[in-house]
């Protein structure tokens, strides 16, 4: 009997530990260690890039159970970087962002799809300049979990992710058609992030 209990127990123990291993992981954005940044066509001809700096969220992540993956993204508008003093503040303006009225952009994930192990489709819903349009967030290169005593013992996980965006859907249509047919400013934007995460 006392065997019979003293498995019991391990079996509970044992099962307790691997529930605790199968709960989703809550990570935080490293802001020392993200980068989101954009590219848009300058009079269909050269790509002009730029980056924002402030950038915080959070993402609940469970490899065994993906869908319940929950990305929360917001970004500070002001915090635009082409560069370009007079291109920057422009962008903050109004005709673009309109940073007073609408500081932040933000991604919050609603559906995972696609998952297959370093890679998975998020489709959540995106806000800029106030305007709320659903994409989906390509995120690849998700790497396992590692803890790394020289950064104070913290466990780590990074990945990428992409995404592409027409920006007048967004109401950011500032730029007309120059006199060779071309749009002074494209309207497609493509998005890439970098980032790593840290365990709460």
């Amino acid at each position: 009997m006392h065997r019979s209990l003293l498995r019991g127990g391990l079996l509970t123990l044992l099962l307790t530990a691997l529930m605790g291993l199968a709960q989703a992981a809550e990570y935080k954005v490293d802001s020392n260690h993200v980068d989101v940044s954009f590219k848009v066509r300058h009079g269909g001809l050269s790509w002009t890039r730029g980056s924002f700096e402030k950038v915080a969220g959070t993402v609940k992540f469970d490899p065994a159970d993906p869908d319940a993956t929950v990305i929360d993204i917001t970004i500070q508008a002001e915090s635009i970087n082409t560069n370009n003093a007079g291109r920057d503040k422009h962008l903050r303006s109004a005709d673009f962002l309109d940073v007073e009225k609408f500081p932040t952009l933000t991604f919050v994930s609603k559906q995972i799809k696609d998952f297959d192990g370093d890679s998975l489709k998020a489709v959540g819903d995106l806000t800029i300049a106030g305007v709320t349009k659903e994409v989906v967030l390509e995120v690849f290169d998700i790497t396992e979990p590692v803890t790394i005593e020289e950064f104070g013992g913290v466990t780590k996980r990074s990945a990428s992710a992409k995404t592409k965006i027409n920006r007048k859907e967004f109401n950011l249509t500032y730029g007309g058609m120059l006199g060779i047919g071309e749009l002074a400013i494209g309207d497609e934007v493509f998005i890439e992030i970098d980032l790593e995460l840290d365990r709460v």
